[in-house]
């Protein structure tokens, strides 16, 4: 089963300091038919103005991941952690038992642009905690980068579920694919594999174009795949950037 959720078609907010478009429900967006896939709750495009931001709220029960496509962002919680993250960063927050926290575009003069992306956990009531780390995405085009796991293999973020995220940067009409981790057994953690024994992959394209399987996608689209063992990817005459999630 394939889904298409095209850029277009996704929800939109415009807050003045805050432009988003929402892939899944969020907030008062609301959409029963695009309420997440799988794991995947939350795919918000944020476009935050110079000196904007999200003042301090709670979260609980969630993972939370901001990966940074322009400009940088400030973090502050009630961990007690402060940090600017920039483009070719991402951070990752467990909310668990229960978080506050803020996030502010820290620059007098550019736009922050990012994506909100959250993933249920396994289990509720963990307790919260933060990271944060550079991605090799633009300085290794081409190669797959580990962006997060169950287990933070080779320097991934922690992720309290049975879910991958990887990122790629292709050139101009370059060819790759990724293989499910299901089909070696490699899911990190033990969890469900979904209908049929398979896993499913979300393709969220960033920047740029490419064909996934059988679809001509654009910045913005996602792309639900289920019942899938591999992925294949072949960028435009721009080329693209990308994220695909690997969920049980």
């Amino acid at each position: 089963m394939q889904s298409l959720r095209r850029s277009s078609e996704r929800g939109q907010g415009d807050y003045g300091w805050l432009k988003t478009r929402y892939s899944f429900s969020f907030a008062e967006y609301f959409d029963r038919v695009h309420m997440g896939f799988r794991s995947l709750r939350v795919i918000n495009e944020d476009w935050v103005a110079a000196g904007g931001g999200f003042p301090e709220h709670p979260h609980r029960d969630m993972e939370i991941i901001t990966y940074v496509i322009s400009g940088a962002i400030e973090h502050r919680d009630s961990m007690g952690n402060r940090s600017v993250i920039s483009a070719g960063e991402v951070q990752r927050m467990t909310a668990g038992s229960g978080v506050t926290h803020s996030e502010f575009n820290p620059s007098a003069d550019e736009d922050l642009h990012l994506l909100q992306i959250w993933i249920t956990p396994q289990q509720r009531g963990l307790a919260p905690s933060y990271e944060s780390r550079p991605i090799g995405v633009h300085e290794n085009p081409g190669v797959w980068q580990l962006v997060a796991s169950p287990d933070g293999r080779n320097g991934s973020l922690k992720i309290h579920q049975d879910a991958l995220l990887h990122a790629i940067q292709l050139q101009p009409n370059q060819q790759s694919h990724r293989d499910l981790a299901s089909k070696h057994g490699d899911h990190g953690t033990p969890g469900e594999t979904g209908k049929g024994g398979h896993r499913g992959a979300w393709i969220q394209v960033i920047s740029g174009g490419a064909t996934v399987g059988d679809f001509d996608l654009s910045a913005g689209d996602g792309l639900a795949l289920n019942q899938m063992d591999r992925v294949d990817f072949a960028a435009g005459s721009a080329g693209c950037e990308l994220l695909m999630f690997d969920l049980s």
